[in-house]
């Protein structure tokens, strides 16, 4: 491969549709970035013939032969033994060695998670990595982890997703004070699980209690009221699907409306353009590409579901995370607001 402006590592058999999607997901992204290469790792009998079929630039990547793949359903403990000449661990391992600045798949998220830790490391004060991504609210955006790396959380772990959600924040949606909110069952100091209560009472005491609005609601993720949703995996990812799922009913719902008459469909074409341009703004797949925040190199979480649209999109936020030196910019914010150590473990 010719030194690159910038090279991504692959792993071209994670995800349902894999590797057709991610293949003709790379075609998309290669025509957007033109200085950027791919190092692409998978079975060359199942890989290559979509390699042809969407005319990858010989050019512009490279591809390591990996016949090893961690299935979607496998535990991360048995991926751990068993997966390291896999494609997902070959991916972030080249991530580490310096071959390539960052790394997406849309494979096995526990996997993906236990690999990067373990290969990657972690930033220092930070126990567990979180999936953060970025959401459309009524008002603009925000910012929502975890999305399902860690489905069990502590007070500690709650309060460190706080901590690099705020920091992800300010370096990627440039919000110079972001609000903070942890999700729960009800806004009131009653609710919620004892180590939902026990994080709200260390943010309260902590540098960010002037940021930290208390605990919200899942439907003040639509309606924007804070920049920063803080929340543990199991109920971030149910979060997620559910807001992609509505989103998808959303269109489905006005396409049956419009087919019921001859003034449905009339009216149906008239507001065409506006339906088109909401459409696009609540298309899941433009919203693609989760980071693993917290470690110290860039791991991107497409969805398994992915289209070639969305892995082209997990893509570009991994090429974006690189661009921006988001781990360099996150560590910095880490610092801005790190605790005391004997303050989170009281």
């Amino acid at each position: 491969m010719e030194s690159p402006s910038l090279v991504i590592a692959i792993d071209a058999m994670g995800g349902d549709h894999a590797p057709d999607s991610v293949i003709a997901g790379l075609k998309s992204a290669e025509r957007k970035h033109s200085d950027v290469r791919f190092l692409i790792f998978g079975d060359e009998a199942k890989v290559r013939p979509y390699l042809e079929k969407y005319g990858l630039d010989a050019n512009r990547y490279e591809f390591v032969h990996t016949p090893d793949y961690v299935p979607s359903d496998e535990k991360p403990s048995a991926a751990v033994r068993t997966g390291r000449k896999s494609s997902l661990w070959l991916a972030i391992e080249a991530v580490k060695k310096g071959n390539a600045a960052a790394v997406a798949s849309s494979g096995n998220t526990g996997a993906l998670m236990a690999f990067s830790k373990l290969i990657l490391g972690t930033m220092p004060g930070i126990h567990r990595p979180a999936i953060v991504t970025i959401l459309p609210t009524r008002k603009s955006e925000c910012v929502v982890l975890d999305l399902g790396a860690n489905a069990e959380c502590t007070a500690r772990n709650l309060v460190e997703f706080a901590i690099m959600g705020e920091a992800y924040c300010r370096a990627v949606l440039k919000r110079e004070q972001p609000s903070l909110g942890l999700l729960n069952i009800g806004s009131e100091d009653i609710k919620g699980r004892d180590e939902i209560r026990e994080a709200a009472q260390i943010l309260r005491d902590s540098p960010l209690a002037g940021q930290f609005k208390g605990f919200v609601e899942s439907d003040d993720i639509a309606k924007g009221s804070v920049d920063v949703f803080v929340t543990d995996g199991f109920t971030g990812n149910i979060a997620l699907k559910a807001i992609e799922g509505t989103a998808r009913l959303m269109v489905n719902l006005l396409k049956d409306v419009a087919a019921r008459s001859f003034i449905s469909k009339l009216g149906f074409l008239l507001a065409l353009p506006a339906l088109k341009r909401l459409k696009k703004k609540m298309d899941p797949g433009r919203y693609n590409g989760a980071m693993l925040v917290g470690l110290k190199g860039i791991s991107i979480k497409s969805h398994g579901g992915a289209d070639a649209f969305g892995f082209a999109n997990a893509v570009n936020v991994a090429i974006d995370t690189v661009r921006d030196d988001l781990v360099g910019n996150i560590a910095k914010q880490l610092e801005t607001v790190k605790f005391l150590e004997e303050d989170i473990e009281k």
